[in-house]
């Protein structure tokens, strides 16, 4: 593999996922969701995301691997907990493709109304444009990590400018104060409102494409360094620009647009609240750049999404869960072959799943890999306790633990209807699992190390099941509910940090992995692993 990825292309791999199409949207379904606490939701899960990016940003020094999502966890609890991490990321990252060339038709709907028909889904030609784009996402993928970092760079300078311009024309042309505290008050919907923002009205499925940085560690310059700064730098910027919009958001509302309280609100047109705004404050020179900044928004988001899943494929071969094929690299350094299956899986998404399934499925899906981060860090101050780290996680053990917590607050954020589609996500890849069985014996696989998987992943069945959000029963209130999952996770957290790999199962597969690097770099080139020694 090829380390071309300096700190501002890393930084702006990680902006180009966070701001996708979502900027359009995202402000106003916080606000139906929360009201004017909307900006308490963006604090919060702004928040959530930097302590979990941290958990990864210490791991990332040590251990800066392609796919990092789905190869650290198995060296900190071996290939059970990898393939269970890497095949929920795996199949987020492709709905995360389909989703963004999804947006990439719905705005060229006006330019080209054939795309879709009568009953508002794709006409058979739609579906053939979405193919094709996601044809030309493999292709730019497949010319290198270098062409495609430019490529992004080039493209998210606009998916910065833009949406920065548009809240700055906003918040100088209207802002009425009153929004903040009539129509309900600041919290109309109390703290449920505010929670329900950060899972289901938008921001955690904004925030969470920093996770492209983790997964592009492997051809990163300098990764040690660069890695952790572009996680921080992505989320900062971001959370910034996401700031601006909702507050010129809710400040330019009139009386007409809130007169049937903050759960009404609606808007019309392709391009959404913010292109509605923009026009009822006389900015229509804005509106025009919207409509291209929308495409090329969704279009990098889209060619990041595939690139990153690629690494994430080639990972999944190593850890056994895919074809040893799909570690094949191609004279650029790129994993051709998991690029051309993912091409295939994400164009199979736009046939077999209607929009809303798809997107239900990614946002929880994705999020559950990212629970590994917080117990991986742990096991890691155990397992390698000498190796220098250019990041240190403050008090590693209190912090991973409320980041497991925080994690898990998400998932169950989310809602039962939203557990339904990760239990039947969980079950396909336990099925593919059960076929690696067949293949290279149960004693292949680490499954003491995994033990910790069944009590949380069914606890969190249960108290979705019981809770109030997302279809649940509704029998556990708003507060006890936070509570009973702060001690699952943390119950969890503790047993799954005592199931960690035994040393000497830890430096076998390190021992394995630098000699992979050695085939993927060269000897003595630019790998993540440091000169073994004897211990290895």
């Amino acid at each position: 593999m090829h380390r071309n990825i300096g700190l501002l292309g890393l930084t702006f791999v990680a902006i180009s996922g966070i701001l996708g199409s979502g900027w359009l949207f995202a402000p106003l379904l916080a606000a139906q969701a929360a009201g004017p606490s909307a900006l308490i939701a963006w604090g919060i899960g702004g928040f959530s995301m930097l302590l979990l990016a941290a958990t990864f940003a210490e791991i990332s020094t040590i251990l800066p691997v392609a796919g990092g999502i789905g190869r650290v966890p198995h060296f900190s609890h071996g290939s059970v907990v990898s393939m269970t991490m890497g095949w929920t990321a795996w199949v987020g990252y492709n709905t995360t493709a389909t989703i963004e060339v999804e947006a990439v038709l719905r705005y060229s709907k006006t330019l080209a109304p054939w795309l879709y028909g009568s009953d508002g889904l794709l006409s058979a030609a739609g579906l053939g444009v979405a193919c094709f784009l996601l044809l030309v996402f493999t292709v730019l993928n497949a010319f290198g990590v270098k062409f495609f970092a430019r490529l992004n760079t080039a493209l998210t300078w606009v998916k910065i400018l833009v949406p920065g311009l548009l809240a700055a024309v906003i918040l100088a042309s209207e802002f009425r104060y009153a929004n903040f505290s009539a129509y309900g008050g600041f919290a109309p919907e109390g703290i449920k409102g505010i929670l329900s923002a950060i899972s289901t009205g938008g921001v955690i499925f904004a925030l969470i494409g920093f996770r492209h940085v983790i997964d592009m560690a492997g051809e990163a310059k300098n990764p040690k360094v660069n890695v952790p700064l572009a996680l921080v730098l992505s989320l900062l910027v971001s959370l910034l620009i996401y700031g601006g919009l909702q507050l010129a958001f809710l400040g330019a509302l009139d009386e007409t647009q809130l007169q049937g309280g903050w759960h009404s609100l609606s808007f019309p047109g392709e391009l959404g609240p913010m292109a509605s705004l923009a026009t009822a404050v006389g900015a229509l020179w804005i509106v025009s750049i919207l409509d291209t900044s929308a495409r090329i928004s969704s279009f990098a988001s889209g060619l990041v999404s595939v690139g990153s899943n690629a690494r994430l494929g080639l990972a999944m071969a190593q850890n056994g869960l895919f074809p040893k094929f799909m570690e094949t690299l191609s004279e650029r350094g790129v994993p051709l072959f998991a690029l051309m299956v993912n091409f295939v899986v994400s164009a199979l998404f736009f046939i077999a799943l209607p929009f809303k399934e798809v997107l239900a499925l990614n946002t929880s899906s994705i999020v559950l890999s990212f629970v590994v981060g917080p117990v991986a860090v742990l096991a890691f101050r155990r397992l390698l306790p000498d190796t220098p780290r250019a990041f240190v996680l403050p008090a590693a053990p209190f912090t991973g633990c409320f980041a497991f917590i925080v994690a898990s607050l998400i998932i169950y954020w989310s809602g039962w209807n939203t557990m339904g589609h990760l239990g039947i996500c969980l079950a396909v890849g336990f099925c593919l699992m059960a076929f690696r069985v067949t293949r290279g014996g149960v004693e292949s696989l680490d499954w003491r190390e995994a033990l910790w998987l069944a009590p949380y992943l069914a606890g969190l069945m249960v108290l979705s099941y019981l809770g109030t959000f997302g279809g649940g029963a509704g029998l556990i209130p708003v507060g006890p509910d936070i509570l009973a999952v702060g001690l699952l996770a943390t119950a969890v957290y503790v047993l799954a940090f005592r199931l960690a790999l035994k040393p000497e199962k830890f430096e076998r597969y390190m021992a394995e992995e630098f000699k992979d690097e050695v085939e993927e770099y060269g000897a003595g080139g630019e790998g993540p692993l440091e000169e073994p020694g004897a211990k290895y």
